[in-house]
C-alpha cells in the first residue's frame, strides 16, 4: 500500500480545494455551500517523485446542522483511522474556532504525525494569522493557499517525512472497472457496501447523497474490479444546486472510465427518461450494460416479462443487456452480479476470425437475400473483425447506401444470436468500392 494523508476539518475551510490543488486535477466538488463532500474521496498524487494516496473527507459538523453530519463525521474517523498522517485544514481568514480545537483534540490522541495547515493564506501580508493557530497544541503548523499553491509542497514533505518509505506496488492489469449508475436513489451505495461487506459509503434513503465518484479495488473470486460508485442523475430541471450539475458530469466522466456499468433501476418506477438519457451515454460510449431491478422484494403482483416492456421500446441497445432482479437490502441475487460482469466484460474483448464472419455471412444471405433498391441490390464481399472492447467490424460491399435500415436489424439481430457479444454495442463500418466510408453503431 502507498502512504495515505487524510485531509480533515470542519465544513468550509477548503480541504476540497486543497485536494483537488495537491492532485492537479478536478476530483472533488468545490462550493461556498457547506457540506458538500459527504464521503471519502480517494486519488494517488505524488511529490518529487514520491507517490502517496491523498483523502479527502466532508467537514466535521460538532453542531448537526448540516445535513447527515453523523454520517460524514464517521466517515472521517474511517479516514483518520487508515492514514499514516493527518492534515487538519483551518481558515486563515477566520481564525480559531471552537470546532478547530475540537477536531485538533481528537487529532492528538492518534499518535499519528498531525499537520495544521491554515488555508487562505494567500499573500505574504497575511502571515500574522498563522500564529494563533499554535494554541491547537499541534507542532508543525503551515500557513497554505488552495488557490495559489503556496506552501504546499513543504507541508506534504513534512507529512511524508514522518512516514516509512513504501514500494510502489503493481497494480493490478487485469482489473476490470465497474460503474454503478442510476438516477438518485436507487439502490447504488446499498449495493455497494454489501458487495464489500463495509459501510464504504454513505447509505441514506434521502436522494442525491452520494455527491462525488468513489473509486474502490475489489477482488472476487480472483478477480480484480475497480467499482466507481457515482452520484445520481437528476432530471435537468431538479438541478437546482451546482454540485448536482458537478455530480451529474462526473457520473458521465465515470461512465467513460468504466469497461462495464451496472446500470440501477428502482423496481417501481421502473424505465423512466433519466435511464434512457443514461442508457443513450453507455450505448455513445461504447461500454457494456447490466441491467439491475432493484427493491424487487418490494414489488408485488408483478412479472418480470413486464418490468422489461418498456425497456425493449424505449432503449433498443438494452435489449441485449443481461438483467438480474434483485434486492440490494436483503443480498437478493447479488451473488450473481460480479460473475455476469466477469462474463459481459469476456464478450466485449473477444474476437471472431475472418473464416467465421464470412461463413456467418454466407448463412445470412441464404436466409434473407438484401432486397432491390432502384433496380440494385447490395452485395457483400466478406466481414472482418478489426478492434475489440467495444468489437469493431468491417462490412465490405459494393455500395453502402443499398443497406437498408431493415436489412441491418436482421444483420444484427442475427450476429447476436451467432456470437456472445451480451450487453455490448458493436461498431460497424461500411466499406464500398466507391464513395466514403460510413459508421453505423449496432
Amino acid at each position: 500500500m502507498l502512504p495515505k494523508i487524510a485531509l480533515v476539518g470542519r465544513p468550509n475551510v477548503g480541504k476540497s480545494a486543497l485536494f483537488n490543488r495537491i492532485c492537479q486535477k478536478r476530483l472533488s466538488i468545490v462550493d461556498e455551500q457547506e457540506g458538500i463532500t459527504r464521503d471519502r474521496l480517494y486519488a494517488q498524487a505524488e511529490l518529487f517523485g514520491r507517490p502517496f494516496i491523498l483523502i479527502d473527507t466532508g467537514g466535521i459538523d460538532f453542531s448537526g446542522t448540516i445535513p447527515f453530519a453523523e454520517l460524514v463525521k464517521r466517515q472521517a474517523e474511517i479516514a483518520i483511522e487508515e492514514a499514516d498522517a493527518v492534515i487538519l485544514v483551518v481558515d486563515g481568514q477566520v481564525g480559531v474556532s471552537i470546532y478547530d480545537e475540537e477536531v485538533a483534540k481528537r487529532l492528538r490522541r492518534t499518535k499519528k504525525p498531525i499537520l495544521v495547515a491554515v488555508n487562505k493564506i494567500d499573500s505574504h501580508g497575511d502571515d500574522a494569522r498563522i500564529a494563533p493557530f499554535f494554541a491547537l497544541g499541534i507542532k508543525n503548523v503551515f500557513g497554505v493557499s488552495a488557490l495559489q499553491g503556496n506552501q504546499i509542497a513543504e507541508m506534504l514533505e513534512e507529512a511524508l517525512r514522518h512516514i516509512p518509505p513504501f514500494e510502489e506496488p503493481e497494480l493490478p492489469v487485469d482489473a476490470i472497472r465497474v460503474a454503478i449508475v442510476g438516477r438518485t436513489n436507487v439502490g447504488k451505495s446499498t449495493l455497494l457496501n454489501f458487495l464489500l461487506k463495509e459501510d464504504r459509503s454513505i447509505v441514506s434513503p434521502i436522494a442525491g447523497t452520494t455527491r462525488d465518484a468513489i473509486d474502490i479495488l475489489y477482488q472476487h473470486e480472483g478477480q480484480n474490479y475497480l467499482l466507481i460508485d457515482t452520484a445520481g442523475i437528476r432530471r435537468k430541471k431538479a438541478e437546482k444546486e451546482v454540485v448536482d450539475k458537478f455530480a451529474a458530469i462526473r457520473t458521465e466522466e465515470a461512465v467513460a472510465r468504466a469497461d462495464v456499468c451496472l446500470l440501477v433501476l428502482d423496481s417501481f418506477e421502473g424505465f423512466t427518461t433519466q435511464e434512457r438519457r443514461i442508457a443513450r451515454e453507455i450505448e455513445e460510449n461504447g461500454k457494456s450494460c447490466i441491467l439491475l431491478f432493484n427493491k424487487w422484494d418490494l414489488v408485488k403482483g408483478v412479472r418480470m416479462e413486464h418490468a422489461m416492456r418498456g425497456i425493449r421500446e424505449a432503449a433498443p441497445f438494452l435489449t441485449h443487456c443481461p438483467t438480474l432482479f434483485i434486492s440490494a437490502a436483503d443480498g437478493r441475487n447479488l451473488e450473481k452480479i460480479m460473475p455476469l460482469v466477469k462474463e459481459v466484460n469476456a464478450h466485449r474483448h473477444q474476437r471472431i476470425g475472418t473464416g467465421a464472419l464470412n461463413k456467418f455471412v454466407e448463412s445470412c444471405l441464404q436466409k434473407y437475400h438484401p432486397p432491390l433498391i432502384t433496380g440494385k441490390r447490395l452485395r457483400i464481399y466478406y466481414l472482418t473483425q478489426v478492434e475489440s472492447n467495444p468489437p469493431r467490424f468491417v462490412l465490405f460491399v459494393n455500395k453502402p447506401d443499398l443497406l437498408t435500415d431493415t436489412y441491418k436489424k436482421y444483420l444484427i439481430n442475427q450476429l447476436r444470436e451467432a456470437f456472445p457479444f451480451s450487453g455490448c454495442p458493436i461498431l460497424f463500418d461500411l466499406r464500398g468500392k466507391e464513395g466514403p466510408q460510413e459508421e453505423a453503431l449496432l
